[in-house]
């Protein structure tokens, strides 16, 4: 018998297809990477290792999901999501679990099943999306998990890490306002995109940020900056110490009461021992006392790195005066001060010589106030130092330019007058 050759079957023109769009899809996903600061992600990986519960606040498709993909990645730990608002309240608290004899064992609270594999890993990344979302119940059930990292009768080890995310109410679906007493157990990191990130991006190459390191050497250093920080505020504004907002938007964010405070002053030692940025240090300030009371802060921060007006007038030919225009005008106007609570000749005229170095090497306006206020200073019997000639300049030009402009506003105001 004639042998019969094997019958070849037709390929399925569906599963070409499907090959050849995962392919494409291949082709799309790849892509490179290139190095690039990133304040936003420095930030959040500083609260993180401060062990401090983030929420980051951001419009829908800006990056804040794939953002803790990077920060788990990045830090080697297992990232465990948990969407918030399709959860029972029961799922966070703990589920009653009858046992043989409730009587005299009680009824013990179950956790769930993420709870369970965080605690066998002993470490992790908790990602509760959707927050502002989820119901007032479930925000109740979720006060303990954020402070105590208990979850019914389970404690997380240390190693696990919270972080959260949230929409804004108006474009949050069924958006709810953040209770009082959860928001202020939270880092609130304002979260945005940069336009440029995302245009390299789509185009193949997206940001890889360098995570902050901390300096061992700098500890003790650190805990001792952020002490006097924190307390040299609340010291001389203790209406600070506590201040609930009076709106339920507000009271839903950052601002400022024992808990944060103590959260701003951990962030600032964190900050300090790993020499990030003067932003940085902002953006996570900001983040747990609010705008105002941060900003405040920020600025008694600013007047501890000024240096000694004492030593300065001392040397003034060899003064490094800082670069910071605001900080070089508080800085002369401290110099200026301390000749005033002292006054005599050698320290008036060390001062001279400290305006023209700051002339020198910085912005010539910032001499004008402390120049003048010095020159008023001065005592009949003392003799002009030759370097005023070198400020005589500056200080008639801005003179002019004041004169100038209040022509101006009252040339302007008479129009205005006149119709």
């Amino acid at each position: 018998m004639p042998t019969c050759a094997p019958s070849v079957l037709p390929e399925s023109p569906l599963t070409s297809q499907l090959d050849v769009a995962d392919e494409l899809l291949d082709l799309l996903r790849d892509a490179t990477t290139e190095p690039r600061p990133d304040i936003q992600l420095e930030a959040l990986t500083l609260a993180v290792a401060a062990d401090l519960p983030v929420l980051l606040w951001g419009e829908p498709g800006i990056g804040k999901t794939a953002a803790l993909t990077q920060l788990a990645e990045a830090l080697e730990l297992p990232l465990t999501t948990v969407i918030a608002s399709v959860h029972e309240p029961s799922d966070f608290s703990g589920l009653p679990i009858v046992g043989d004899d409730p009587a005299g064992q009680g009824v013990p609270m179950a956790p769930p099943d993420w709870a369970v594999r965080l605690v066998r890993a002993g470490r992790g990344l908790l990602f509760l999306d959707e927050l502002s979302t989820a119901p007032p119940a479930v925000q109740a059930a979720l006060l303990r998990l954020v402070l105590e990292r208990r979850i019914g009768a389970l404690q997380l080890p240390p190693g696990v890490r919270i972080v959260a995310a949230a929409n804004p109410r108006s474009s949050a679906a069924d958006g709810w306002e953040l209770s009082a007493p959860l928001a202020n157990r939270f880092v609130h990191l304002q979260w945005t995109h940069d336009h440029e990130v995302v245009v390299r991006g789509l185009g193949g190459t997206w940001p890889r940020a360098t995570l902050p390191r901390l300096d061992p050497g700098k500890l003790e250093e650190a805990v001792d900056f952020a002490r006097r920080a924190v307390c040299g505020l609340l010291a001389v504004r203790p209406t600070l110490v506590h201040r609930l907002p009076n709106s339920e938007t507000r009271r839903g964010g950052a601002w400022p009461s024992p808990r944060s405070w103590e959260m701003a002053l951990r962030l600032i030692a964190f900050v300090t021992a790993s020499g990030s940025s003067r932003d940085v240090l902002s953006l996570l300030v900001r983040a747990t006392v609010g705008d105002g009371p941060g900003l405040e802060l920020l600025a008694g921060v600013d007047r501890m790195d000024l240096p000694d007006p004492e030593e300065l007038l001392a040397d003034p030919g060899g003064a490094v005066l800082p670069e910071r225009g605001d900080l070089r005008q508080a800085t002369l106007d401290g110099v200026v001060a301390a000749v005033r609570a002292r006054l005599d000749r050698p320290r008036w005229d060390a001062a001279w010589a400290l305006l023209v170095r700051a002339l020198e090497t910085g912005a010539p306006d910032l001499v004008v106030v402390p120049a003048t206020t010095l020159a008023s200073l001065r005592r009949p019997d003392w003799d002009v130092p030759a370097v005023i000639e070198q400020l005589a300049g500056v200080v008639t030009l801005s003179r002019r330019a004041d004169e100038a402009a209040a022509r101006t506003a009252a040339t302007v105001a008479a129009k205005r007058a006149r119709r």
